[in-house]
């Protein structure tokens, strides 16, 4: 259900050792490195954790910057997670779409305004 965490950073580089050297234990590697984010998985694949620099650009809390992904096993389920929690009076993060090559995901937010992806990843 969970694919990966997100964990908002100021200070990336610094993020990246601690991260690099506590994620060892798991054997998690890093499989993405961008200037905004990055991200461990294990060699399974299963949940990952990623650390990154908020969205809106204001400074990292325990909050902004954090965001839960789940895992869908189709883009029809993506839309459905998205319009059911549309339709419980969450709030739009992102409307369903295609993010990126193989990635299609949709963004909302709950009632106390916690952040939640729901992602399909195709092979």
């Amino acid at each position: 259900m969970i694919s990966n965490v997100l964990l908002g950073s100021n200070d990336l580089k610094k993020a990246e050792v601690f991260y690099d050297e506590l994620l060892v234990i798991f054997d998690a590697k890093q499989t993405m490195n961008t200037e905004k984010a990055i991200l461990w998985k294990s060699e399974d694949g299963s949940v990952g954790i990623a650390v990154c620099k908020p969205h809106d650009g204001l400074v990292a809390t325990s909050g902004n910057g954090s965001m839960v992904g789940l895992k869908a096993d189709s883009k029809e389920m993506a839309i459905a997670v998205y319009e059911n929690a549309i339709s419980l009076g969450e709030s739009c993060g992102g409307a369903p779409g295609e993010r990126r090559t193989g990635v299609f995901a949709a963004y909302f937010r709950d009632l106390d305004k916690n952040k939640f992806g729901i992602f399909y990843v195709s092979s």
